[in-house]
């Protein structure tokens, strides 16, 4: 496998017919060397069609999009192709290295960086490279999350609300192609500056997921990320064939539910030991008990009881033992249709 080194941008050859593999070089701050951050092109053969990216490594500590990614820049032929298809698999690499959520170059969390700044600490410019580079030329982005250390969902694809009726309505389409349980429609006001953000604002068809949690490879979660991706080649024209499922043939489709409000998403009001009552996933009644906080620095004292503010899908519970006060512990969703 050649693998090609890139110093200036416009030497990648996005056109290039086949599979092309790149190391993207950005330098350090401050010393003599490179962060190389892993990029495949590759150009189908059967002919022109849309460009469709997918991004894993994000969070150096979500790494089923990792595996997932890589491997299609591997198995994906291009004789069986048409359009491109852009991978990234580890887009934070100094995170992915590091096996954490933020760059320890510069203590950035590259997925609040976007659209980026060419001038700015290495997360910030690996994010403008990203949105010059990548995202002007896809038509379809797919950015592969995970839970990480401290939270854990049901397996689910997430998008954002958008104002175009007609985009929205797509990305509802193409979230359930990737055969979760739940698809999470989420807050812009939980957070800034996501990769997903600025693909959205572009006018993309844009999906994120929530893969795994604890910092493992989740089997489950792999196999979420890789059927979907092909599902969507395959819903776009760039592969050939039906689409696959991961769970059985019996199972629901995907429910897509909502929590949009702050509202829905509660912090803990004291730091402690988080014990989870309900599973993510799972139903609850307005004022169910859904977890209880312990604070073992005062003996004799009860836990502090979590309720769900209202009734609907329990989406989020700790992965993490301890919370630090302030943490979402209870995100409560709402079903809902965009079609």
């Amino acid at each position: 496998m050649s693998v090609t080194t890139i110093h200036t941008f416009s030497d990648i050859d996005f056109s290039r017919p086949g599979t092309s593999h790149y190391e993207v070089a950005f330098h350090h701050d401050g010393t003599w060397g490179n962060v190389l951050v892993p990029l495949t092109v590759i150009n189908g053969r059967r002919g022109p069609g849309k460009t469709v990216a997918c991004f894993g490594g994000t969070h150096g500590n979500e790494y089923e999009g990792q595996v997932a990614v890589w491997r299609l820049a591997q198995e994906l032929d291009a004789e069986a192709l048409s359009g491109t298809v852009i991978l990234m698999p580890r887009l934070c690499t100094p995170a992915c290295d590091a096996g954490t959520r933020e760059s320890p170059l510069d203590g950035v969390n590259m997925n609040r960086a976007f659209p980026g700044d060419p001038k700015g600490s290495i997360s910030y410019r690996i994010a403008h490279f990203v949105t010059t580079e990548i995202l002007r030329r896809a038509d379809v982005v797919l950015d592969i999350h995970s839970g990480g250390r401290i939270l854990r969902f049901p397996m689910c694809s997430s998008f954002h609300e958008v104002p175009d009726p007609v985009q929205q309505a797509e990305m509802a389409r193409v979230s359930r192609l990737f055969d979760t349980p739940f698809v999470m429609v989420y807050s812009k006001g939980m957070a800034h500056g996501l990769l997903t953000d600025e693909a959205e604002a572009m006018g993309k068809i844009t999906i994120g997921t929530e893969f795994g949690y604890g910092e493992a490879t989740i089997r489950q979660g792999v196999l979420h990320a890789e059927v979907g991706i092909r599902n969507v080649l395959r819903h776009f024209g760039l592969l050939p064939g039906t689409n696959e499922r991961v769970r059985l043939e019996t199972d629901a489709a995907p429910r897509i539910v909502r929590a949009v409000r702050l509202e829905d998403y509660v912090p803990a009001p004291i730091s402690g030991i988080y014990e989870p009552i309900v599973e993510p996933g799972q139903w609850v009644e307005a004022e169910e008990l859904v977890g209880r906080i312990y604070d073992f620095d005062y003996p004799g004292s009860r836990a502090l009881e979590m309720r769900a503010p209202r009734a609907g899908w329990l989406l989020v519970a700790p992965f993490a033992a301890a919370v630090p006060k302030g943490q979402t512990v209870v995100v409560i969703a709402e079903e809902v249709s965009y079609e």
